[in-house]
């Protein structure tokens, strides 16, 4: 830290700074919370931030704020301190950080202002305005509140009464000791597989040990964001690995509890995968519903005013966000009824809350588009589009076809696609190459769906139906084959689509758009991988050779999808903020 004699002194310390570090402008008067710099000053998600009597820069800002630094300085008088006339409108701006932070503004450079609450940030200009800066300053306890900011402000019932009253210290614990959250993440995510190790032994002892387990695996999630929150620790590489880890530990969870019911004499896979397509099939109506309309124009739906009035009534929002059983309620659920009753109980109840769950999320927002008048912005389309997941089948029959017009069309004939393909599934005989055929009528009919923009009403339903005509095709051949160990092949294929889903949305949320079009191609798109699954059950009907090949799809899927994932998520061009995650 140097001292600045002037605003010209300042502008040649700054200038002297090595080009890639971050610097930070401070004026010498400043009273407020250490805290209250912590975020203006050390949030590495924004290129530049400010708080009053502060401006903070990284390396892509640096240019700017040099520039906007001289501009100050000539404006102001290279040997004037810090102060500003008073005749500038806004008193926060009168400082010299707070002027440049206006000026970088204005020349196209965005400047994060954090909200500070009760905690105080000020440049007092005479003694008196000192002393009240002090007192409040004094009066609020600056740890006390850097605890409760650590605690997302939105989360579940469970999660907000068992779990944060206490995790919030064991993340302040974890900072205390340099440990980083992408330390607590991978924490969270071994403790969670050796809890569905622990439910793979199919004993009692290893089911409450799992329980147990999963448990600790949750409170270490919880603490990883809170971390985060707490210490400001934000990576590219830690919003990839919350973003992902979350599901892997639950499906492995699955997957473990579905060994330990083979070796205690039940089989239990059908509903393991069941229970996961339900699950991803939520998250993926969450996804494309939010990408379709959080930057919608005018939005005046009725449904959404009930919603928000009746947030305004504290039991309502308890009650509300119980209801669609979000992790901390499901976890809590599943760790209580592994340590207690078998685990095909537990997958009922998966099964039958989620669905619950499902039905209210979904009837919610049906509600919402069908009595909104709003306009869908390009952007919104385009992440549909993306989330759809057409490969080059689907992508071909929409390059020929003529765009189907009406508000409902693209649902309806993705809807009916999805019947057709579920139903020639499961109704007509196993291995007929009818299958086959219902699986071309459904190429047809995804590329229909995607002709035009997807920018309707309900076109956010059309990638939901996509993933339940592909998931659900594969749970259902896969438990219709007479091929040994078949459903646990199409878990493990389920599993690594459904990683590609979840990576395709993470990229859109972070800004950087979806994986590339090469990547789509070679796993074939959503019509292309259901479609070979239908050619292999016709082809491999009497044999074991389908678990074979399923087991092989998985593999290669898995490969692709996580390479070109991971060299994303650790190269410069991943976007750097951390996922607060979704209810569900």
């Amino acid at each position: 830290m140097q001292t600045a004699a002037d605003a010209g002194d300042a502008a040649a310390l700054l200038a002297a700074v090595p080009a890639g570090r971050r610097v930070a402008l401070v004026d010498p008067r400043f009273v407020g919370h250490v805290h209250a710099l912590r975020l203006g000053l050390t949030d590495p998600r924004f290129a530049a931030a400010t708080v009053p009597g502060a401006l903070t820069a990284q390396p892509e800002a640096r240019g700017a704020l040099l520039r906007a630094l001289r501009r100050t300085t000539a404006a102001v008088g290279a040997g004037t301190p810090v102060v500003a006339p008073d005749t500038d409108p806004a008193p926060e701006d009168r400082t010299v950080p707070g002027r440049i932070a206006v000026a970088l503004e204005a020349e196209g450079t965005a400047v994060k202002r954090p909200e500070l609450g009760s905690l105080t940030a000020t440049v007092p200009t005479d003694a008196g305005a000192r002393a009240t800066a002090e007192s409040a300053r004094d009066e609020v306890d600056d740890e006390a509140v850097r605890l409760r900011s650590a605690v997302k402000a939105h989360d579940g019932f469970f999660t907000t009464f068992a779990i944060s009253p206490y995790s919030r210290y064991i993340a302040r614990w974890c900072a205390r000791r340099g440990l980083t959250p992408n330390q607590v993440t991978t924490a969270s995510l071994i403790t969670a597989l050796v809890a569905a190790g622990a439910a793979a032994t199919g004993t009692r002892g290893g089911y409450v040990a799992a329980g147990i387990l999963l448990l600790v695996s949750f409170v270490l999630d919880c603490t990883d964001g809170q971390l985060a929150r707490y210490s400001l620790q934000y990576s590219t590489m830690g919003a990839w690995l919350d973003a992902t880890f979350d599901r892997a530990k639950e499906y492995a969870y699955y997957a473990g509890l579905a060994i330990g019911a083979v070796r205690g004499g039940d089989d239990v896979w059908v509903l393991a995968l069941g229970a996961m397509v339900l699950q991803a099939c939520r998250h993926v109506v969450d996804f494309s519903f939010n990408e379709a309309n959080h930057d919608a124009v005018a939005n005046t739906s009725p449904t959404a005013a009930l919603s928000d009035k009746l947030d305004s009534v504290g039991w309502t929002v308890w009650a509300r966000r119980m209801i669609v059983l979000p992790i901390g309620e499901r976890w809590a659920m599943i760790a209580v009824l592994t340590a207690l009753t078998t685990p095909r109980i537990v997958f009922y109840a998966l099964l039958v809350g989620c669905s619950l769950a499902a039905c209210y999320t979904t009837a919610g927002r049906l509600l919402r588009s069908l009595t909104r008048r709003a306009s869908r912005t390009d952007r919104a389309a385009q992440a549909l589009a993306d989330l759809a997941d057409s490969g080059p089948l689907a992508q071909g029959v929409a390059a020929v076809a003529p765009g189907l017009r009406g508000a409902f069309t693209a649902p309806a004939v993705a809807l009916l696609g999805t019947l057709v393909m579920i139903g020639g599934a499961l109704f007509l005989p196993y291995g007929s190459w009818l299958t086959v055929a219902a699986a071309a009528v459904y190429v047809v009919l995804s590329g229909l769906a995607v002709a035009r923009p997807l920018k309707g009403a309900l076109d956010w339903l059309v990638p939901p139906f996509f993933r339940a005509a592909e998931y659900v095709t594969i749970l259902v051949l896969a438990a219709r084959s007479d091929a040994p160990h078949a459903v646990p092949a199409a878990f493990g294929l389920v599993s690594a689509v459904a990683y590609h889903h979840y990576d395709t949305v993470y990229r859109i949320r972070g800004g950087t758009g979806a994986p590339p079009h090469w990547l789509v191609r070679t796993i074939g798109g959503h019509e292309g991988r259901t479609t070979l699954v239908a050619v292999l059950a016709a082809v491999l009907t009497h044999a074991s050779g389908f678990t074979t090949v399923l087991t092989a799809l998985a593999v290669a899927v898995a490969l692709v999808v996580l390479v070109e994932s991971i060299r994303f998520w650790v190269s410069s061009s991943a976007p750097a903020v951390h996922d607060e995650g979704e209810l569900a």
